[in-house]
């Protein structure tokens, strides 16, 4: 048996980092990173904090003033609304639309970044799947959705379509993608996502059981790979079937665990 990985102690010195959401129930964060912090020997600690969609700009401007306070991390569904509500933005935010984390910054102004896409890439990269030149297609552009896609014509795919529900939003992505990465990103009238290589569930649909499918895992060619960013549960019925029609399946884990690296980074958590 291995030894049970070190449990954080909060003192009168711990740092703070909060994870923002709604709901909240099923971030993975805490999990991963307060291990991680108290194996370092760090006096800090990542906690939940359940923010309702009208409450978030009270919520995050009075944790700003929480003098120990150094982060916060983000997830559904406001990753594009906290974007203004920060003082500074990374390049990558600003291209995408969307922000995972802020940091205090030295003189007090806080820093937006997005490590989604990276995150993504490195899971991806971590569990063998080599997606340069391939044909991809992506469901949902919001907070996350928005960073895997540059991620992955960063990386290098041939082809990306794209896909929501809200046209708006859909729109408005693959103008900013388009800039940067002209005639390889298309959008799709419907969650048809044709013959491709990667098929991705940037959606928050898996979360609840009774959730319909984002896509049909069926219609993909044979031995595509079907990707889902839904942490909790593991197993979502998107992967379930996809797997039971002998696609490759690649769970919503590995995008969290492929920023650990950078988020420890970003902090300077050392």
């Amino acid at each position: 048996m291995t030894d049970p990985a070190p449990a954080p102690t909060v003192q009168g010195t711990t740092r703070l980092y909060a994870v923002l959401g709604d709901p909240v129930a099923q971030v993975q964060a805490p999990t991963l990173m307060n291990p991680v912090l108290a194996g370092l020997g760090i006096d800090a600690i990542v906690v939940p904090v359940h923010a309702r969609p009208q409450h978030l700009d009270a919520i995050v401007n009075g944790l700003k003033q929480v003098a120990n306070l150094d982060g916060l991390f983000v997830t559904v569904p406001h990753k594009a609304a906290v974007r203004r509500l920060a003082d500074r933005r990374s390049r990558t935010v600003d291209i995408v639309g969307t922000a995972n984390v802020l940091r205090r910054e030295a003189d007090g102004r806080w820093l937006a970044e997005n490590f989604d896409g990276l995150g993504f890439l490195v899971g991806l990269d971590e569990a063998g799947h080599d997606i340069e030149g391939t044909r991809a297609a992506l469901v949902g552009t919001g907070g996350a959705g928005s960073a895997i896609a540059a991620a992955l014509l960063s990386a290098g795919v041939d082809r990306l379509s794209l896909y929501d529900t809200d046209t708006a939003r859909l729109t408005a992505l693959a103008a900013r993608l388009r800039a940067h990465w002209p005639d390889r990103v298309h959008t799709l009238g419907g969650p048809q996502l044709g013959d491709v290589d990667i098929a991705v569930n940037a959606t928050p649909l898996g979360l609840r059981p009774d959730d319909p499918l984002p896509f049909e895992p069926a219609a993909l060619r044979p031995g595509s790979i079907v990707a889902d960013i839904v942490m909790k549960p593991h197993e979502t019925r998107l992967l379930r079937e996809a797997a039971a029609r002998g696609h490759r399946i690649h769970h919503g884990i590995h995008m969290l665990e492929g920023q650990l690296n950078s988020y420890r980074a970003f902090f300077e958590l050392r």
